[in-house]
Parts: C-alpha cells; sequence; structure tokens
C-alpha cells in the first residue's frame, strides 16, 4: 500500500510537477505576479437597479461574479448547495454596502431552481439578468462512469441550465427583456481523456444557447454562452486530488501544468478575470450580441484547429 508522501507526488505528477521542480521553486508564485493578473478596478455601475441570478455562487467564478455584480449595484441572489459558504459570500457583499441574498438550492432539483428564481424576483420585484454557472467535473475513463455518475455531471451542468432557463424567461418576458449568460468550457472546444461527461455537458450548452438565443431575439432577450479556459478555482483542485495539499505546493503544480496545457498565457486564470468577463456578457454594452461563444482561455484552443 502507497504511504501517504507517494500519494502526495502521484498527485503532483498528473500536473506535470516532479520533486524536483518543487524543491527548487517554492516560490515562483508571488503576490506581485498575483496582482498582475487581476481585473482592473471596478469604476461603473453597470448593474444599477438591476436584479441578477446567478446559480452555483458559492465558490470560484461564480462567487467572484457575485460580488463583481453587487460592487456594480445590482442587487444580487444566488444559489448554492453549501450554506457555510453561501451565508459568507452574502456577508462579505452585504458589508461592502451591496444587496444580495443567499437561498440553498440544487440545480439538479426542479423545485429547488423555481423557488430560488422565484424567491428572488419576488423579493426583488423582477429580473433582469442571469448568470446559469453551476456544474461540476468527474474524471475518468468513459467505461468506468456509472451510469449515476454520469447523469450526475450531466443533469447539474446541462439540465440545471434547463432549468433555471425556464423559470428565469416568463420573468424576463413579463419585464420586456433580459440578458442570460451560460458558463461553457474551453472542452467544448477542445478536450482532452478522462472527459466525456463533462465535455458532453458543456457542448450541448452551446447547442442549446444558440437554440433558445433564438426562441427570444425577438422578444428582448439576449442570451450567450460563457467559454472560459481552465481557472484556479476549489474545483479544479478538487478533479486532481489536491484540494488537501499547501497553497505553495499548489501553486507551483499549477504553474507546472499550464506551462504545457496553456501555450499562450502559461498560466491558469484567476476567478476574477472569468467573472469581469461575465458581467459584460451580462451588461448592455453589447447589444448586438446574442447566440455567441465567447472565449476566454488565454490561447488554451488557439492552437486546437
Amino acid at each position: 500500500m502507497k504511504n501517504e508522501s507517494n500519494i502526495l507526488l502521484d498527485r503532483r505528477a498528473m500536473l506535470g510537477l516532479t520533486a524536483t521542480a518543487l524543491a527548487g521553486s517554492l516560490t515562483a508564485c508571488t503576490e506581485t505576479t498575483r496582482a498582475a493578473t487581476q481585473p482592473a478596478p471596478i469604476n461603473k455601475q453597470r448593474f444599477k437597479n438591476k436584479v441578477v441570478v446567478i446559480t452555483g455562487a458559492t465558490s470560484g467564478i461564480g462567487r467572484a461574479a457575485a460580488l463583481l455584480f453587487a460592487a456594480e449595484g445590482a442587487k444580487v441572489g444566488f444559489c448554492g448547495r453549501r450554506e457555510n459558504l453561501g451565508h459568507e459570500v452574502e456577508n462579505e457583499i452585504k458589508a461592502h454596502g451591496g444587496e444580495a441574498t443567499y437561498i440553498r438550492a440544487d440545480v439538479r432539483n426542479e423545485s429547488d431552481v423555481k423557488n430560488f428564481i422565484d424567491q428572488v424576483a419576488q423579493k426583488y420585484g423582477q429580473l433582469n439578468v442571469a448568470f446559469n454557472n453551476a456544474g461540476i467535473t468527474l474524471e475518468r475513463p468513459l467505461h468506468e462512469y456509472t451510469s449515476q455518475e454520469w447523469d450526475d455531471v450531466i443533469h447539474t451542468n446541462q439540465r440545471g441550465v434547463f432549468l433555471a432557463m425556464k423559470y428565469e424567461i416568463p420573468y424576463m418576458l413579463a419585464n420586456g427583456g433580459g440578458n442570460i449568460v451560460v458558463t461553457s468550457s474551453s472542452n467544448a472546444i477542445a478536450t482532452t481523456e478522462h472527459r466525456s461527461a463533462y465535455t458532453a455537458s458543456k457542448r450541448g450548452l452551446v447547442g442549446l444557447v444558440q437554440s433558445a438565443a433564438q426562441d427570444y431575439a425577438q422578444k428582448g432577450i439576449r442570451i450567450n454562452t460563457l467559454i472560459p479556459g481552465t481557472t484556479d478555482t476549489a474545483l479544479v483542485r478538487r478533479s486532481v486530488h489536491m484540494e488537501n495539499v499547501p497553497d505553495t505546493v499548489w501553486e507551483l503544480a499549477a504553474k507546472q501544468w499550464a506551462k504545457s496545457h496553456v501555450p499562450g498565457l502559461e498560466r491558469m486564470a484567476t476567478p476574477e478575470e472569468i467573472a469581469a468577463f461575465a458581467l459584460v456578457l451580462a451588461s448592455d454594452d453589447h447589444p448586438y450580441m446574442t447566440g455567441a461563444q465567447m472565449v476566454i482561455d488565454g490561447g488554451k484552443t488557439a492552437h486546437a484547429g
């Protein structure tokens, strides 16, 4: 049986990290580097007096988006399954003078989704913007998935977006329009082994948005797909079983992985970078854009064709 140190080395190897590199480069990711990757300070109020709903906002890209929407004046209603994290995000927004409501909901459960959307729209009197972002991944060779595991990924990533839009759109129609942004993935363009369920769900979202955008283009609702590259989130850490390693080990591992997997910028995105782009798509800055697939991946898929 492998001991704990060997297990950790195996995990590092998943990202192309060697023990020699670890020993010599623990200071590779500095605070200066982190600061240089953050979006410019917010100086707009594009969402003032607007109501925004976000799925999957207790961590990662969704959390960053909730904070940014609130900073730009939105009333933010968001959901997620982890109540402790949800209340933390809600309290953080309120501590900075924003307005937010966290409601526990599982996007796989239709009654949860309906209740979440209804509560937010009724509390704030309308619904203008939706960022349908909730998602999970499970990585293994196709034949090793159980049917339950396959369904869990598809139901969360794809059916969850369908359910959210099903209950968001009537409120937007009543308001005379709105903007919907759906989080897909760069795996919808170019993927790798062990991601059959995740890739199927994320490619399916592109088609869903292309069709739905045409359903509602003449009714004032614009729907676009956000296609982010690999982002430094808890989801990514969990997918490679490194959620419990020290941050310095993770940062170096992520940097080594990005050198061979992101040929452009050679780094993962920060959640704030992806969230900032989601706000661009959700705003009224580009009224001619609908049914689009907007890629922000640091050059990851530029060579895929």
